[in-house]
């Protein structure tokens, strides 16, 4: 074990691979690997992009990593896929998309299902950012799902958040303002050689200067074409502007201290969880609860306190 954490410390993208592989798995040395790594993280930018699906997410982070390794920045991508419901199983096609960018020695990509988890994101995806933070990468950027309005947990995780819209997608602001319009750091309107892309742009930054409206930095809006990488400078221009805001305000510490109370908080629902449904004790009772709530003889939140008060003794 202290083998492969030295491995990754020193940007060994196949130990970076198999601990990776662990921490999904939940596998003990994972957890023991994780303890070391701790200590040497906290270097990283972390990038979030989320948005809706067919917004050009997995195209614009092609190209901005392909800016960062101009610039010699090192690259780790997490591209998170839905996991099926009823198979289990994710398409992981960003993999796919980003084949070019595999190539390159100083990108790291891993593509990643959900497994049931809501919000856009994965249980193990603050393990896989500390473990390519870790191993010496400048940037770590997390693609969520792109399922819409849920997907505001990449606020807990990124430093720097960019919301995709793209023209064309009906009253798309009005469905998205409720949820993933209200995280951002920087707007992106992809796509911008689509029809409507003015009205697009003139909704979203009519949202901002109602959600600014008295605050001193006011979230820039961009429009881009990644496909044919028109206005890819001036948003990384914009992400570095946000970095050294950040820096200068110290707001690094509080996004930083905001991503190890969720992971702490997952870390130990993750342990509850396995402790209740594990358990042979508490895996016959819940079995049991499960039977006499659907005969109406007990009700959920009795089980529930039955199970929990078990817990606490």
């Amino acid at each position: 074990m202290k083998d492969l954490v030295s491995k990754v410390l020193k940007g060994d993208p196949h130990s970076i691979a198999r601990l990776i592989t662990l921490a999904e798995n939940n596998d003990p040395v994972a957890t023991s690997a994780m303890k070391d790594i701790h200590p040497h993280t906290g270097s990283a930018h972390v990038i979030g992009i989320t948005g809706v699906m067919g917004s050009g997410k997995s195209t614009l982070i092609c190209e901005l990593t392909r800016l960062f390794r101009k610039q010699g920045k090192t690259v780790g991508i997490i591209a998170i896929d839905p996991t099926s419901p009823f198979s289990g199983g994710a398409l992981l096609g960003d993999r796919v998309r980003m084949t070019e960018l595999a190539m390159d020695d100083g990108v790291f990509i891993r593509s990643m299902g959900t497994h049931g988890m809501l919000g856009g994101l994965t249980s193990a995806v603050y393990d896989v950012v500390e473990i390519l933070d870790a191993s010496g990468k400048d940037v770590v950027i997390v693609e969520t799902v792109g399922v819409g309005q849920a997907e505001v947990d990449v606020i807990k995780i990124a430093d720097t958040t960019l919301v995709i819209v793209v023209p064309g997608l009906g009253d798309s602001i009005q469905t998205l303002k409720a949820g993933i319009m209200e995280i951002a750091d920087i707007y992106v309107v992809n796509k911008a050689d689509r029809p409507g892309v003015e009205q697009t742009v003139a909704e979203v930054e009519s949202l901002v200067d109602i959600s600014c409206s008295g605050k001193e930095k006011k979230i820039p809006v961009l429009s881009t074409v990644a496909k044919q990488n028109k206005g890819i400078d001036e948003l990384l221009k914009e992400i570095d502007k946000h970095k050294k805001h950040l820096e200068k305000t110290k707001e690094f510490e509080k996004q930083r201290r905001l991503r190890y109370e969720a992971e702490l908080v997952e870390i130990i629902r993750k342990r509850l969880m396995n402790f209740i449904f594990d358990e042979s004790t508490f895996k016959d009772k819940i079995e049991s609860l499960i039977n006499q709530i659907s005969k109406k003889q007990v009700d959920p939140y009795t089980a529930a306190e039955e199970i929990l008060g078990k817990i606490l003794k």
